[in-house]
């Protein structure tokens, strides 16, 4: 793990230890790696809960409630999708702050409308709620530490911005 993605992962900690905040994840293209940086800092077991890998439209479904419709409508790597998958992740576990990733990592699978290297990341921490969608370039390897430094990244952000005080706008 780099040095990078331990300290991102240890401040993320610190603000949530702030907040007596705890986290959740639910990925799919990063197969768990938000996860695996937050469980590489000590003591992350006051502040992380679970993850879930929800690789599949199926296992979306059925471990994080999201809607058949809404895969079918807008597609596993939208807006939508992780944004059901945010609030799956808090109602399915004891957290009450999540990140969630939905994405194309490559090499094959990009489409005109979603290119290789499109990843969607939403954000829940109190009444905020965040998604944000992102272009990252490179190979499979590297658009997947994108979208985990950006997992951590805006996970910082939203517990910065204080919860309630912040809403997609603000953020």
């Amino acid at each position: 793990m780099s040095e990078t993605l331990l300290e991102q992962a240890a401040e993320v900690g610190r603000l949530l230890r702030e907040a007596r905040a705890v986290m959740s994840t639910a990925e799919s293209c990063t197969g768990g790696w938000v996860a695996q940086a937050i469980t590489a800092v000590p003591g992350s077991s006051e502040w992380f809960d679970s993850g879930f890998v929800t690789y599949s439209n199926d296992a979306k479904m059925h471990m994080l409630q999201v809607k058949a419709k809404t895969l079918e409508s807008e597609g596993a790597v939208s807006e939508a999708v992780v944004r059901e998958m945010v609030s799956g992740a808090i109602q399915a576990s004891l957290a009450n702050t999540a990140v969630a990733i939905s994405g194309i990592a490559g090499p094959d699978g990009g489409s005109d409308e979603k290119p290789v290297g499109t990843v969607w990341i939403a954000w829940a921490h109190e009444e905020a709620r965040k998604a944000q969608r992102f272009h990252f370039h490179g190979d499979r390897e590297q658009v997947r530490l994108q979208a985990v430094e950006a997992a951590l990244a805006g996970m910082q952000e939203i517990l910065l911005a204080g919860g309630g005080a912040a809403n997609d706008e603000t953020l």
